[in-house]
């Protein structure tokens, strides 16, 4: 790897970061704005704001500590032992000393269809899960791309990031939907005696369009900590291209992955589920196109 490919590999690591902090900022000013116009329409304070917030959390809990039994449960995925493939395990073993992660656990999912995911909320508590379509049909520099990718999620804390992003969208969910409720019929009462319809108007336009910004701000996350996992990996790896080639065959592979569902999509290295190809439906896709992160791969 030239000196040019590793400082261009930093850069596209830097830029992935700076951009998920945008995200994640807008994605606060949102709730926070979101919760004051509420409090404001229905004169109940910063209290129904932080009880919303406190309750939405609550609920999140069984699912930030509890998610990864149940999404390997759900996609079938089976430990596995060193004696049972040492080739996947000296892949992880030796990627795992060159960025200083503890091993992860290894599953395997017996499916035909090649692709790939990690879980886990911690770096100690870490998972990766590969299809034994993907240990037959790639290669070992393809391998290695792909297991560094699922490392850099869990070296970055993808998985917890992507868990408060959740908790957000839920508080969103949750604050909008109580106002198109019981909230929206509480304020038009009251409208009728201080004449505030103005700011009524504006709390249900925000309660429509809300939850519909937030999954849209969640989306571009997800693909931002994709394009992050892929500079990393290729930073890991110092062979962008094994990467970019496994990308190619994973996307072209035809066969479904009967094990993948919506709930569970987004964790994959590859979109298990669809393609997507307009800009409309590119927005709401928890991937990049296949095509731009090769591009960028390639340009590494």
């Amino acid at each position: 790897m030239t000196l040019n490919t590793k400082t261009s590999i930093y850069n596209y690591i830097a830029s992935n970061k700076r951009q998920t902090w945008v995200v994640m900022l807008i994605f606060t000013i949102l709730v926070g704005l979101l919760g004051y116009i509420f409090s404001i329409a229905l004169e109940q304070g910063i209290g129904f704001f932080l009880g919303a917030v406190g309750f939405a959390s609550s609920m999140s809990f069984f699912s930030f500590y509890f998610s990864d039994r149940v999404i390997l449960a759900i996609s079938g995925a089976k430990p596995i032992k060193k004696s049972d493939n040492p080739r996947l395990f000296r892949t992880v073993e030796n990627l795992c000393l060159g960025v200083g992660l503890p091993y992860p656990e290894i599953y395997i999912i017996n499916d035909t269809a090649p692709n790939a995911f990690a879980t886990g909320r911690d770096p100690r508590r870490a998972k990766v899960a590969v299809t034994t379509g993907l240990l037959s049909k790639l290669d070992d520099q393809e391998l290695e791309g792909v297991i560094a990718h699922e490392l850099s999620h869990i070296k970055n804390y993808d998985i917890r990031l992507m868990s408060i992003v959740v908790i957000l969208v839920g508080i969103v969910a949750l604050l909008s939907g109580w106002f198109r409720g019981g909230g929206f019929r509480i304020s038009r009462g009251r409208d009728r005696d201080n004449g505030n319809g103005i700011i009524i108007l504006i709390a249900l336009i925000a309660s429509l369009l809300a939850p519909i910004i937030a999954q849209l701000l969640k989306l571009a996350l997800s693909r931002q900590r994709e394009y992050l996992a892929d500079s990393s990996a290729a930073l890991l790896t110092r062979y962008p291209e094994g990467l970019a080639s496994a990308l190619i065959k994973i996307s072209a592979d035809r066969e479904p992955l009967e094990v993948a569902n919506t709930a569970t999509a987004h964790l994959y290295i590859v979109n298990p589920l669809k393609n997507y190809s307009g800009n409309v439906e590119q927005m709401f896709s928890t991937h990049p196109p296949v095509e731009e992160r090769i591009r960028r791969l390639r340009q590494m």
